[in-house]
């Protein structure tokens, strides 16, 4: 019997472990917020706790997006290769 209770508390305690996620605030100028836990709307502006565990807020009107932490790095893209100069031949210098 203790072996049946100890093999379900160690399932549920490992499901819960998943519960605490980090998200991202993406600001209107382009800033990103990560946060601790899922920021909570309270009268026009976000609450939420930093990596520390500091409460902090930011007003609604600055907010564009809210999700994630594993999302918002899905969504990153590489920069573009910067391209070359085309060689042009002789022949086709009377076309410029």
């Amino acid at each position: 019997m203790n072996k049946v209770l100890f093999l379900s508390l160690a399932i549920a305690s490992a499901g819960l472990c998943g519960c605490a996620r980090q998200y991202t605030i993406k600001l209107s100028n382009g800033n990103e917020i990560n946060t601790a836990g899922k920021p909570s709307l309270v009268e026009g502006s976000y609450h939420y706790k930093d990596a520390r565990g500091v409460d902090n807020t930011v007003p609604a009107g600055r907010v564009t997006e809210i999700e994630p932490a594993s999302m918002s790095k899905e969504e990153q893209k590489p920069l573009p290769s910067p391209t070359r100069a085309r060689h042009r031949h002789w022949y086709l210098l009377w076309l410029a």
